[in-house]
């Protein structure tokens, strides 16, 4: 298994468990994750960025040509956090890469990332049966891992079309969700999760911008 790229800096004891934050605002460090020989910048900071694409036919409503949702992952700047985090999972990079698996992946904007109170491959209970310690070392690192794929797959709902008020479960996730119109807005339930909008229609399934980020311990 590769290692978990984001994890590096943590993992090699440059960045504390406190510096999740000042790590994707500071100025100074306008790159707060780096994704083989990609490159992701943090939108609010200064310096190159992966730039917006424009409207094309491929990712309009309704499913286009072999289009897949591997391809229409990192166009949103608003998302690239969670795109950076499918790509580190092997097996969510396979899936939306397959045709034949229909997927709404449900994905947390970068600033629902950023408010969490721990880092996406970080468990509470790791900290409490192992200590401050809990990610150093390979151990450590598939350990990190095991929590990233739980946080990715916890917003990867296998089926699409995914009729209103219809129950699903997310890939490894035994909860019951489904969502519903309130208020002229959609929202994942049972959690209340607004649906900023369906960024991409392809051939294999939607994107959907998530306001919050779903419960993934």
């Amino acid at each position: 298994m590769r290692p978990l790229v984001v994890c590096t800096a943590l993992l090699s004891g440059v960045v504390s468990s406190q510096l999740l934050v000042p790590l994707f605002r500071d100025p100074r460090y306008p790159t707060p994750f780096r994704h083989g020989d990609q490159i992701l910048m943090d939108p609010a900071g200064p310096g190159p960025a992966i730039p917006p694409s424009a409207p094309s036919p491929d990712d309009q409503p309704g499913p286009s040509g072999d289009v897949m949702l591997s391809d229409v992952m990192g166009r949103d700047r608003s998302i690239n956090l969670f795109a950076g985090f499918v790509r580190d999972i092997e097996s969510a990079s396979r899936r939306l890469d397959d045709a034949s698996q229909n997927t709404t992946v449900l994905a947390p904007l970068n600033s629902a990332i950023e408010a969490l109170p721990r880092k996406p491959w970080e468990d509470p209970r790791d900290y409490g049966a192992l200590g401050p310690n809990a990610y150093e070392g390979g151990d450590g690192s598939e350990r990190a891992h095991r929590n990233l794929r739980r946080f990715v797959e916890a917003h990867m709902v296998p089926l699409n079309p995914w009729p209103e008020g219809k129950n699903a479960k997310a890939i490894g996730d035994d909860q019951t969700i489904w969502w519903e119109m309130k208020d002229g807005v959609r929202v994942i339930q049972p959690a209340g999760i607004q649906v900023v909008s369906i960024a991409s229609t392809v051939s294999n399934g939607q994107v959907w911008i998530l306001k919050g980020v779903r419960n993934y311990a």
